[in-house]
């Protein structure tokens, strides 16, 4: 593990020395991210339209957030902030941003990730679902940054089909031969799902961390028939998307037709509701429901994508925005986190929380004291319900679009849109208690708060040759929007 440095080699060191009784004790870290689900996607957060009662229980059995926030507002990003524990003015991956062949940007190889902080106390790391953050035989091989196990889609591009004709396992390459010629024989949430229990037995005797990063329910928006069934003539009107069901871009990241758009779409949040329940029951049978932290959370909000109706089922619940955009639809999503004996149940927290913070708390619950880098605050306080220390703001950057900024700071919350194009344009202001919707920029009758904004993303971003725009804050003519 060259990328550590001299005083995570230290840590490993210590780690060595652990004594095997309290590497029993250590908790197993169980994390299931969901692909593109809102804020308002399940019923424990307000969904009318169909249940998530698997899901739910997590809540009722533990803790619910209110103000949590991904690492961005697509994929990549997202998933670097959150293995990294830094926020995208920092973390390595600032896009979407495609690889030869094959695959997205590599994380670096002197990135730190989760999965490597965890190994240096003995745990078993696997990952399983989407992962694109490096190609196989690239620094960001899931195999090179801390998993003793892969098994999934290394391509988000091509994640986005659910036929696909490969996976991965490790560095083998999954022929799917029952997806051949257009056949629909394998699904891959099923396969992945199966892998992932398999993980789950095969290291119940260690502690283990499962990262579990779906796909459902992103597009395409296909889910098995026996799914269908429950929903189909529910949401008439139903919506009908015409995709590519053939040709070369066919299962190649395009998405396929769906006639049936809404059923569809709940089909798979109960799929993975159910997947959810699976996972929980498997836990339970193997003696480590006790013993074991489940989170479950969200990369970014909503999509509008294969035929996706978040209006519809409004996935954003009160909140402005969908994939892409930085206002608080795309940032804001889901999290729970389920630890028997820990986590008072049915608790709701107003903490604000983001993706960056999750390195420092498995850190502090696995007792590893020296830290890369990063720019969370450990939550381990607020799950125990003793007193939790708050960030001073939290800050997004989006590379896409003409390049998106956000940055809140307690209730304020500052927006600031086609970055690229104008530099040191206008800041949008909002006031998140009053006005949780963003439909009222007041920066024209708060310009210190917007000059303090400015100040911030200045601060926060640091350049990348990889993924560059300029973040320079504006004079003191800086005009308000």
């Amino acid at each position: 593990m060259k990328k550590i440095n001299t005083l995570l080699i230290g840590s490993v060191m210590l780690a060595s020395c652990t004594a095997k009784q309290e590497k029993e004790q250590l908790p197993n870290i169980v994390f299931i991210l969901a692909d593109d689900l809102g804020y308002g996607d399940l019923s424990c957060y307000g969904q009318k339209k169909f249940s998530t009662p698997n899901i739910d229980r997590l809540a009722a059995e533990g803790m619910l957030f209110t103000q949590h926030y991904t690492g961005c507002t697509v994929s990549a990003p997202s998933r670097s902030s959150l293995m990294t524990g830094l926020h995208t003015g920092h973390t390595p991956i600032r896009g979407n941003k495609e690889w030869d062949t094959e695959g997205q940007w590599p994380l670096k190889s002197e990135s730190v990730t989760i999965a490597e902080l965890l190994k240096l106390k003995g745990y078993e790391t696997g990952a399983f679902g989407k992962w694109g953050l490096g190609f196989i035989g690239t620094e960001g091989d899931p195999n090179r940054q801390g998993f003793d196990e892969f098994y999934g889609y290394n391509c988000q591009r091509l994640a986005h089909n659910y036929y696909p004709d490969h996976l991965w396992h490790n560095s083998e390459k999954v022929t799917l031969s029952e997806n051949d010629m257009g056949k629909s024989g394998a699904y891959s949430p099923d396969l992945i799902h199966k892998a992932a229990l398999e993980f789950l037995k095969k290291n119940r005797n260690n502690p283990f961390f499962l990262f579990y990063p779906t796909t459902i329910p992103h597009a395409e928006l296909f889910a098995k028939e026996d799914y269908m069934k429950k929903f189909r003539g529910n949401y008439d009107p139903e919506k009908i998307f015409k995709g590519v069901d053939d040709g070369p871009s066919f299962r190649t990241g395009a998405y396929g037709s769906q006639p049936e758009a809404h059923a569809a779409f709940a089909a798979m949040v109960t799929q993975l509701d159910d997947y959810v329940g699976d996972l929980m029951k498997n836990l339970r049978k193997l003696g480590l429901d006790k013993n074991t932290i489940v989170i479950f959370a969200s990369d970014n909000g909503p999509h509008l994508e294969g035929g996706a109706d978040p209006d519809f089922f409004d996935s954003n619940g009160p909140l402005k925005g969908y994939k892409r955009d930085v206002y608080e639809g795309g940032i804001r999503t889901p999290l729970l986190v389920s630890w028997p004996g820990k986590v008072q149940p049915g608790t709701r927290s107003e903490h604000i929380s983001a993706f960056w913070d999750f390195m420092p708390t498995f850190a502090e619950i696995a007792g590893i004291d020296s830290l890369p880098q990063t720019d969370g605050i450990s939550m381990l306080p607020e799950l125990l319900g003793k007193e939790q220390k708050k960030h001073d703001f939290l800050y997004w950057e989006f590379h896409e679009g003409g390049g998106r900024v956000a940055v809140r700071m307690n209730d304020w919350k500052a927006v600031k849109p086609d970055i690229e194009k104008i530099p040191h344009g206008p800041t949008e202001l909002y006031d998140l208690k009053t006005d949780i919707g963003e439909t009222l920029n007041i920066a024209a009758e708060h310009r210190d708060i917007v000059h303090i904004m400015d100040s911030l993303i200045e601060l926060s971003h640091v350049k990348s040759d990889d993924f560059p725009f300029s973040c320079e804050a504006a004079d003191k003519k800086h005009e308000i929007k």
